[in-house]
């Protein structure tokens, strides 16, 4: 397959948040003083709606699927989003995502900065969407990049990550993509769409 090069966006380069705290700063810098905003007030009470909360086993389950089910169209219909339980997913493999993603930021800059952002493109270690300069920032650095399809990733990035970080990432790259397949059949087939179509796109993630 011929690998097309694809943008996400673009951003300008801005300094890494990492290495403006080892700096002896008394105060933040001016562009990321954002302006002071009214917080959001949630309400907490018991009257307050629950993000749904769908079982995955349950859906595949015969003998509660059709409670599932009801409760993902409604999810869908009403939120948009819910929470999936029960999906298989080892927390192990997310604590280690978590403890060597962790471990990536805490490399040298020298390192990281192998996987720095290119001109014109957002995937990389840096910021994102910074479109001017006198744009406020976030307080933060981040890593992102495309992970599925394979073809499309960056080869200066996810194939260069350090060897035990990569191989978990596409661990856990394969786990969600299989996750979401599965749930976007079952969508699929509760809005009796046709089998050949998301059989399809699932070959295509």
């Amino acid at each position: 397959m011929e690998t097309k090069a694809i943008s996400l966006g673009r951003t300008l380069a801005v300094p890494f948040v990492q290495e403006l705290v080892k700096k002896p700063l008394t105060s933040v810098p001016p562009r990321y003083v954002h302006p002071v905003q009214v917080p959001l007030i949630i309400s907490l009470d018991s009257c307050s709606p629950q993000v749904p909360v769908i079982d995955m086993q349950r859906l595949l389950s015969e003998d509660f699927m059709d409670t599932e089910l009801q409760k993902l169209d409604q999810a869908c219909r009403e939120w948009g989003f819910f929470q999936l339980i029960n999906h298989e997913m080892s927390s192990r493999l997310v604590g280690k995502v978590k403890l060597q993603t962790e471990e990536f930021f805490k490399l040298p800059m020298e390192e990281k900065s192998k996987y720095g952002q290119q001109e014109g493109d957002v995937e990389g270690y840096g910021n994102m969407h910074v479109l001017s300069e006198d744009q406020k920032l976030h307080w933060r650095d981040r890593l992102y990049f495309t992970t599925s399809p394979p073809h499309l990733r960056k080869p200066h990035l996810f194939p260069n990550l350090p060897p035990s970080f990569r191989e978990t990432l596409e661990a856990y790259s394969t786990g969600l993509i299989n996750v979401a397949a599965i749930i976007l059949r079952i969508i699929g087939k509760n809005l009796r769409m046709d089998d050949r179509y998301y059989c399809q796109n699932e070959g295509n993630q």
